[in-house]
């Protein structure tokens, strides 16, 4: 095992046996739901940056695996929405995690009289070499565990997530990201790297490696301030801001122009017609707003006409758009 995968290995270790509140800071409130309860312990062990779970993924009572189970809590978020015998699969590599995961769930069971354990699959199982069927689930998840990999595994991690998909399946991540490369020496620092703080790869980069292994469609639907390494307290020096950011990567086809990547930029038509056709499959009707993708975007802007409005990006973006 790579040196930093068993510094992660023994930092989740620890956390499995003494909840550490502080460990991460989640940047999304925790769902408030009708009849969800989630137990004190499950969430003093929430070691995520944002949130995974988005009700519209989850329509039609989908299969879900989610890795890197934590203290559970997510899990028990996506079986809220999808009460069946072993619909959602958790994996983990972290016996000690599995373990205080599946303690969890009997105390949300008491919790929740909605609950059972049996909605959840727990599988002992690595991220590089997940212990899921090909083209198997039809929404796959992580919150925080990719940014901890090296380059080369974290592109083996995003290719096995695009393996168990079913086409057209979502794969919903939340991870750390940074406005600036990450100096070597923070990047090196293998408990920095466990605890989700200087594995963080600029967004750009970031979207780069999700749309190499093929995913047609990405989607930012939140980005947020998370951290701030400086130099009195970390080996940098400048201050390095980090942000959380929410992603949904599609498993359509490649469009042959390249892949669709909605940063929440909104395009709107104000000229004197009843709309603007672009010919390539976008229709602006007049003053009404349209979400499109940044390829879209740059071929609007190209044509230079004075009755096209097109914002800058929002960094939200919550579907509806021009693909």
């Amino acid at each position: 095992m790579n040196t930093y995968l068993e510094t992660t290995r023994n930092v989740y270790k620890e956390a499995a046996e003494n909840p550490q509140k502080g460990l991460c800071c989640t940047t999304t409130p925790v769902w408030q739901l009708p009849g969800l309860k989630i137990p004190k312990r499950m969430l003093d062990m929430n070691y995520g940056c944002g949130s995974t779970v988005h009700p519209r993924d989850l329509a039609n009572v989908p299969s879900i695996l989610y890795v890197g189970v934590g203290g559970g809590m997510e899990l028990l978020q996506f079986s809220y929405f999808n009460r069946q015998k072993g619909s959602v699969i958790g994996v983990d590599v972290v016996d000690e995690m599995l373990h205080a995961c599946q303690q969890n769930f009997s105390e949300a069971e008491i919790e929740n009289d909605w609950f059972h354990s049996e909605f959840i699959d727990l599988r002992k199982g690595d991220a590089l070499n997940l212990p899921v069927a090909n083209q198997s689930v039809d929404v796959a998840a992580q919150n925080c565990l990719f940014n901890i990999f090296s380059h080369e595994d974290l592109k083996q991690a995003l290719s096995e997530m695009y393996r168990v998909l079913k086409p057209h399946g979502r794969l919903v991540l939340s991870d750390p990201v940074c406005d600036m490369a990450m100096p070597a020496a923070l990047q090196n620092d293998e408990r920095l790297r466990a605890l989700c703080l200087s594995g963080a790869l600029p967004l750009n980069q970031y979207i780069q490696l999700i749309t190499d292994v093929g995913f047609g469609t990405v989607e930012i639907r939140a980005k947020r301030p998370y951290r701030i390494l400086d130099p009195a307290h970390y080996n940098t020096s400048e201050n390095i801001f980090i942000e959380s950011v929410e992603v949904c990567a599609i498993k359509d086809p490649m469009p042959a122009d390249g892949p669709c990547v909605f940063t929440g930029k909104t395009a709107i038509y104000f000229g004197r017609e009843e709309y603007f056709d672009d010919r390539k499959g976008h229709t602006l009707l007049q003053n009404q707003p349209l979400a499109v993708c940044d390829k879209t975007a740059n071929a609007l802007t190209l044509l230079n006409r004075n009755d096209i409005f097109i914002s800058e990006s929002t960094w939200f973006y919550d579907g509806g758009g021009c693909c």
